[in-house]
């Protein structure tokens, strides 16, 4: 999950190389699915080819597991929709406030549907990392630099952490069978498609074109197609399978961590105190976790993910 974050914690400077390179968003967001999800597909034919896996049909699923696996790629575009709309309507830092709660819905939810109990080290753990969350986020917070907020600009952060919350949910025994990369290949192909028809529809044809006609930028949509798509969203899916969604939402809080170091290191920005003491407690978040998650300090899975075990990449 520490990997998956930091990959993912990638997409801000990305972002923004590519918006300096003549990118729009929206066909960012769809090239960036559109890579990821070309060599996801060349990553499970290599598994399959080798016998690493077997090859799972959507029939070969029962009709709950197939509506988990749309479900959770329908949750998986709405939450790069809400969030690419957020940003342009209120401040950045505003809408990430917004975004991360989305570990205190899963933790809820799981608590609510007896699925996993909420303990005095996940409590710890969940309020340290959430504090320090709003450590680093809200920091980026520049009052000289005015504020921009809008009622349905921040509703969407916050739609698009419910969003996370149901692919969470829905991900971890939902469709326990299809091999994380396998479920990836549908949950990306959701996002290429869906973004390709409200990009056509919004009348952004050209921009889609944008990297045909301006081939360097295609370098940084490779890698941010396989290095901030592909690998962490299939590390990200296997991760939730075998610690679980509170724990997952929890470690996934160190995303934001890497997003303003890399910020600080590759774009000159400000890296002040307060964000590096909450970058420190959520690290210290996710020991609290990892010591306390079985005795010995191992990490269990659940049992019904185990007998899958063999299936996740």
């Amino acid at each position: 999950m520490l990997v998956a974050a930091s990959l993912f914690g990638m997409l801000g400077p990305l972002s923004r190389f590519a918006y300096d390179a003549g990118m729009e968003p929206l066909p960012f967001v769809a090239w960036r699915a559109l890579i990821g999800f070309v060599g996801t597909i060349a990553f499970v034919a290599w598994r399959v080819s080798r016998g690493r896996e077997p090859l799972i049909r959507l029939a070969d699923l029962d009709r709950g597991a197939r509506i988990s696996l749309m479900v959770a790629a329908i949750a998986a575009f709405g939450l790069n929709l809400f969030m690419f709309i957020a940003f342009d309507l209120v401040t950045v830092a505003l809408a990430l406030l917004g975004f991360y709660i989305y570990p205190v819905i899963v933790a809820v939810a799981n608590v609510v549907s007896g699925r996993e109990s909420l303990d005095g080290a996940r409590i710890v753990a969940l309020s340290l990392a959430i504090a320090g969350m709003v450590a680093v986020v809200a920091s980026q917070l520049d009052p000289s630099a005015g504020f921009r907020f809008e009622a349905l600009g921040f509703g969407l952060a916050l739609g698009a952490a419910a969003c996370q919350a149901v692919f969470m949910l829905t991900s971890r025994s939902g469709y326990a069978k299809v091999p994380a990369s396998q479920a990836m290949v549908v949950v990306l192909g959701t996002t290429v498609v869906a973004s390709l028809l409200i990009s056509l529809v919004a009348g952004s044809g050209a921009a889609l074109a944008f990297p045909l006609s301006d081939p360097s930028v295609l370098p940084l949509l490779l890698f941010t197609g396989l290095f901030a798509a592909a690998i962490p969203s299939a590390l990200f899916l296997a991760g939730i399978r075998i610690v679980g969604g509170t724990r997952s939402g929890i470690l996934m809080l160190f995303e934001p961590v890497v997003g303003v170091a890399l910020a600080a290191v590759l774009l000159g920005e400000r890296l002040a105190p307060i964000q590096i003491v909450g970058g420190l407690a959520i690290l210290l978040a996710a020991l609290i976790l990892q010591r306390s998650a079985a005795p010995g300090g191992r990490i269990v899975a659940a049992p019904a993910i185990e007998a899958d075990e063999a299936a996740i990449p």
